[in-house]
């Protein structure tokens, strides 16, 4: 654990959202946790403040993205690895995760219009309440054929939407 008060831990990670992708991907080698690569592009927004004093508070603990609440809107995520992420409440609106490892992955809540996930991995994902009118799914490699007919009734994008009928 960083041995800060959360006073300064805040302060810490408003000025880690400030450096640039690489400045950050220093930080996150100094802490062990390079592997979460995609916090180099996370925006400065409150959102991420409180998402990012997660990732801070107990590095040596992480074992999977906790990305709760975050702001990933409009990032290109192409080929991440967020499995056993817990995306719940997130907004990935317009957010590009071709070819991204979403094994195991809690979408509860989260808002993924107009988001792009041809080619991603979706094996036991959770769709509770997710917005996702737009979302290209291209053929939703991992999901049941009843998830496939869920989302597209709430207005997913999928190659071959005849299937799902």
């Amino acid at each position: 654990m960083l041995n800060y008060p959360t006073k300064d831990l805040r302060y810490i990670v408003i000025n880690f959202l400030e450096q640039s992708p690489s400045q950050r991907l220093e930080i996150l080698r100094q802490l062990g946790i390079a592997r979460y690569e995609f916090l180099t592009k996370m925006h400065l927004t409150e959102a991420n403040i409180t998402c990012i004093i997660r990732f801070f508070q107990y590095p040596n603990q992480l074992k999977f993205p906790n990305l709760m609440g975050a702001d990933l809107s409009g990032l290109i995520l192409d080929g991440v690895n967020l499995i056993r992420g817990n995306l719940s409440g997130a907004n990935l609106q317009d957010t590009s995760l071709i070819n991204a490892d979403l094994l195991f992955v809690n979408f509860t809540g989260a808002n993924l219009r107009n988001a792009d996930l041809r080619g991603a991995t979706l094996n036991e994902t959770i769709w509770l309440y997710t917005l996702v009118d737009q979302c290209n799914f291209g053929v939703g490699t991992g999901l049941t054929k009843q998830q496939c007919k869920d989302l597209q009734m709430r207005g997913a994008r999928f190659d071959h939407a005849d299937d799902y009928k």
